[in-house]
């Protein structure tokens, strides 16, 4: 599944969020490292959302 990741990049960090997973973010020191922990991000709130139930998620 994919998910747009919405970048961006201030005076010292970079930060990430995904519009359609409401809270999941992430925060790194540059870009390389944002987007791997936004990866994770992904990964654990999706493992979250389906450990409450949540209905199936796509497009």
């Amino acid at each position: 599944m994919r998910y747009l990741v919405v970048l961006e990049h201030g005076e010292t960090s970079w930060g990430a969020h995904v519009p359609d997973l409401p809270g999941c973010i992430a925060a790194g020191e540059n870009q390389e490292e944002v987007l791997r922990l936004i990866r994770d991000a992904i990964e654990f709130h999706i493992e979250g959302l389906r450990e409450a139930g949540e209905p199936k998620l796509g497009r």
